[in-house]
């Protein structure tokens, strides 16, 4: 079983503490338009986390000009992460996305010699939740019929993931491969940079699972659509598109895998701007047109800034040294 630390409130259908809205102003970043910085190809929980704070700045008329989206795909997050501390410390108008997956290549390294107190950690905007997720055709209805499947012959079943072996889609893949008793090194397995083409590729029936976020499949899950879930990994149902998939436990499958969105900043930006980004996510997310705009993003209540968020990105990056640890994938 994994079991992320995540306050109590951050479960679905749980209402977030509520954050002040008191004294927001526009950000200090001039006249240059804002920038956020999705590490990975369009398509992925990146790229929705970004669009997500795009419409929401621009809703809010907090910047002069419209925020603009960069892909910057590489390690499925290590490009973007050696760019900011090493080439853009110091730019006060540039996010990058990140995720619990983030902090898992982080924890065990394969962002090389990088740890958390890298960067700056500004705002934790939303959860997400890991899916099991197949084609249409496919044979399986149910999580136990996957398992079946793959206990019976392991060899005959690629599951993709938006990263290496090792990335929070290969662990929750692992997961899966180990409740059905196969050892996560048989398992098959094919990487991709990032969700978009994973998605890609199961649609084209080039893989037959992609054990991926909500957030990346929330708008892709029309009636006759090209996909069915499986299983939800979180602790119980979510409202929505989803709420009539079961989460694994209710299919006797001890799995949650809970993930956090959000966003950091390079480690030489200046207090001052540091706060107002801080400030300006706070103003946002006390919003109920925030609450919307997460929603229609797939993402769930959570809004975490300063240090309640660097509290919860160290027990997550705490828990996955010791996962690494398990999966043999500490370097």
């Amino acid at each position: 079983m994994l079991a992320a630390p995540i306050p109590a409130w951050a479960q679905p259908g749980r209402v977030a503490p509520a954050v002040s809205a008191a004294g927001a102003t526009p950000l200090p970043v001039g006249d240059a338009a804002p920038e956020c910085i999705a590490p990975a190809k369009p398509g992925g929980g990146f790229d929705q986390t970004c669009k997500l704070t795009q419409a929401a700045f621009q809703q809010a008329g907090l910047t002069r000009q419209p925020m603009r989206i960069t892909y910057m795909p590489g390690g499925v997050g290590a490009i973007a992460f050696d760019q900011i501390v090493t080439r853009r410390p110091a730019e006060p108008q540039t996010l990058v996305a990140f995720s619990s997956g983030s902090l898992l290549n982080l924890s065990h390294g394969r962002f090389g010699k990088r740890s958390v107190d890298d960067v700056r950690w500004v705002a934790a905007i939303g959860m997400d939740y890991g899916v099991v997720l197949v084609g249409r055709q496919s044979p399986w209805r149910t999580l136990p019929d996957l398992l079946a499947a793959l206990k019976a012959d392991p060899g005959k079943i690629s599951f993709a993931a938006g990263g290496t072996i090792g990335s929070q889609d290969w662990v929750k893949s692992a997961l899966v491969a180990a409740a059905a008793g196969v050892d996560h090194k048989s398992m098959r397995f094919v990487a991709f940079e990032g969700g978009g083409e994973a998605i890609s590729a199961l649609k084209g029936g080039h893989v037959q699972v992609y054990t991926g976020d909500a957030s990346e499949v929330f708008d892709k899950l029309q009636p006759g659509g090209p996909f069915r879930v499986l299983a939800v990994l979180a602790e119980q149902r979510l409202p929505g598109p989803l709420a009539g998939v079961q989460t694994a436990r209710e299919q006797g499958v001890d799995i949650v895998w809970p993930a956090i969105r959000g966003f950091y900043v390079g480690p030489k930006v200046s207090d001052a701007v540091f706060d107002a980004w801080g400030a300006s996510f706070r103003h946002l997310m006390a919003t109920p047109a925030f609450d919307t705009l997460r929603a229609s993003h797939g993402l769930f209540p959570l809004a975490l800034t300063g240090a309640p968020l660097r509290q919860l990105i160290d027990a997550q990056n705490r828990q996955y040294v010791e996962l690494a640890t398990r999966f043999g994938l500490r370097r």
